[in-house]
């Protein structure tokens, strides 16, 4: 019980991520991915898909002069940019054609960075029909943790129109 008197959450339910594995879509390659980031703000940051494995997608992003802020450490926002973008490719594959679009992210930034290079690693908490929940988890060079993140995309039916 917690100190107000309700039943106490447990740990797992409040860090559930699948980590069975599931099929991605037959074909797809992290140079199908890579290919898809040309003139785009992942190309500016530098982020690079490494990895499609059993239940996860993995990218990398330097930790360099355009992912700095202003006191020479890596920018919040680009890890948020790292995380969103994992999220978001990971949704896109699972969506079976349909589009999917952020709802939410949010990012607890852990560790300073002043260099090197910072893996995310995307695994589902939820893969529904019309949402989809993803963590993504960013460490440092030797494993340490720098910023965990959850997105939360919404599946659309069609992919949205290209405005003007």
């Amino acid at each position: 019980m917690c100190a107000h008197g309700a039943p106490a959450r447990s740990r797992s339910a409040e860090a559930r991520v699948e980590h069975k594995p599931f099929a991605w879509p037959q074909g797809v390659t992290v140079a199908d991915l890579n290919a898809r980031s040309r003139n785009t703000l992942m190309e500016a940051l530098g982020i690079v898909f490494t990895e499609l494995g059993d239940g996860y997608l993995r990218a990398t992003m330097p930790v360099e002069a355009r992912t700095h802020q202003p006191y020479g450490l890596l920018h919040g926002g680009a890890s948020v940019a790292l995380a969103e973008t994992l999220g978001s490719s990971a949704g896109a594959l699972m969506a079976g054609g349909s589009a999917v679009v952020g709802l939410e992210i949010n990012a607890n930034h852990l560790r300073a960075v002043r260099s090197g290079v910072v893996t995310g690693t995307t695994r589902p908490v939820h893969i529904g029909r019309s949402t989809q929940v993803w963590a993504i988890e960013i460490e440092d060079d030797t494993g340490r943790p720098v910023c965990t993140s959850r997105i939360t995309l919404a599946v659309l039916p069609q992919p949205p129109a290209s405005g003007g």
